[in-house]
């Protein structure tokens, strides 16, 4: 029998940028970082190798289909690569977002549904897309 992995890639492709996380099955996050699209497979690959993960959970909208054959090519057979729906991801993360980073000053007085996080949330998205993966298998 084989282990399930302990440790999780996350990608949220994206056309111009991609959001990439790095989490424990025990919802730890080692890592998380928005990189350009034409980075995003070196990352992948390095990542895997620094973590020894043999699962990359990925979002299943935009352009997945032609990013997972390139993914396929680049990674080693034995890093398993699961598609999960990404619907919602975005507004999601937002949220979270301001959980992980609270707004200060003047900042915390805007209703939370008008705040705009100061940059790309991608990386979080790839967080949340390997959360919904946990919960699938959880079920």
């Amino acid at each position: 029998m084989i282990n399930p992995p302990q440790i999780i890639l996350g990608f949220d492709p994206g056309r111009l940028k991609c959001g990439v996380a790095v989490m424990g099955v025990n919802g730890k996050v080692f890592l998380h970082q928005v990189v350009p699209s034409e980075k995003a497979i070196s990352t992948i690959q390095s990542l895997s190798q620094e973590y020894s993960t043999g699962l990359l959970v990925m979002g299943d909208q935009t352009t997945a289909k032609s990013w997972k054959k390139q993914l396929i090519e680049a990674l080693p057979a034995s890093v398993e690569i699961v598609m999960v729906d990404e619907r919602y991801s975005s507004l999601e993360a937002r949220d979270r977002y301001w959980e992980m980073y609270p707004p200060a000053g003047l900042s915390r007085l805007i209703p939370k549904g008008m705040r705009e996080p100061p940059r790309p949330v991608d990386d979080i998205v790839a967080i949340v897309l390997i959360e919904r993966y946990l919960k699938l298998q959880s079920r």
